[in-house]
């Protein structure tokens, strides 16, 4: 065998070596790194409603932290949460006029929208909302005083980063969450109202009649139930994620576009999980 050829296969050798290296760090890094961080979440989420609960019991719930990231959120979260859920809405009514038009079923209208609205637009919306503008706000927060290590320093001090820091917002998320995705409700009702009435011709009895007859009280129930642990989930992953911040500056830009990511899909997988039980669980046995 000439040089060139020994040379060559020592190459390949080495190419293949080195994908087969980069192929299990791969793995190390991303897949096992997501079930670890999940696996951190859950213990945080676990823990902060334990504390909420045993802390609103024993009255040593900050009330005042949670009062201001409350405020905080509502006025970070509320314009957007309007100006999304009012063209979501009335696209859906849109879609829902023409598709009820084009099978002689125009009555059903109201109540096709309404129901869309109730239990898939204004949770999931809202939701949303609060993963890009809160969730953001929160880890950048936490983040910015993980790398300035003010929470080693309250560590030190005895102070319970979990009570003092994180269970003040998980309640605060949850909260916010359930009042903006009612108000959504009723924004998302009015916008369908109004494109059905005066843009579709629609009559406005018909709307109200079918929408009162098919949107229960258990459509309600759902939505604010998504609402509460959609707000879990975004406070707890963003906290988790600031907690967790590393290398500086950089690091915390870095664990704000996770919190992000992370909490949408999270939001998308247990939004799918809720519709298929609510569906098994409650039929509907007539439209």
């Amino acid at each position: 065998m000439s040089a060139e050829s020994v040379e060559a296969e020592r190459v390949r050798s080495s190419a293949v070596e080195e994908i087969a290296i980069w192929g299990r760090g791969y793995v190390r890094r991303h897949p096992a790194a997501s079930l670890e961080t999940l696996g951190r979440q859950v213990i945080l989420g676990g823990r902060a409603v334990r504390y909420l609960v045993v802390d609103a019991w024993t009255g040593k719930f900050p009330f005042g932290e949670f009062v201001h990231q409350a405020a905080f959120m509502v006025k970070t979260s509320v314009v957007p949460t309007v100006a999304v859920a009012l063209p979501v809405s009335a696209t859906l009514s849109i879609q829902f006029g023409l598709l009820a038009g084009q099978v002689g079923a125009t009555s059903l209208a109201g109540a096709a929208s309404g129901l869309a609205v109730i239990r898939q637009s204004a949770p999931l919306v809202t939701a949303i909302l609060l993963a890009a503008a809160v969730g953001s706000a929160i880890c950048s927060d936490l983040g910015a005083r993980t790398i300035r290590d003010e929470i080693d320093a309250m560590e030190v001090m005895g102070v319970s980063v979990l009570r003092r820091l994180v269970v003040p917002r998980l309640a605060a998320g949850i909260i916010v969450a359930m009042a903006l995705t009612g108000f959504s409700c009723f924004i998302g009702f009015l916008a369908g109202y109004l494109f059905n009435v005066y843009v579709q011709d629609g009559t406005p009895g018909s709307f109200m009649a079918t929408f009162s007859s098919f949107a229960t009280a258990g459509d309600l129930y759902l939505a604010m139930v998504k609402a509460a642990v959609f707000g879990t989930i975004v406070t707890v992953v963003a906290c988790e994620k600031g907690l967790d911040t590393k290398g500086g500056p950089g690091g915390v830009a870095n664990s704000v576009n996770a919190t992000v990511v992370a909490s949408i899909i999270l939001l998308m997988v247990v939004n799918v999980g809720f519709t298929e039980m609510y569906t098994i669980l409650f039929p509907r046995t007539t439209l």
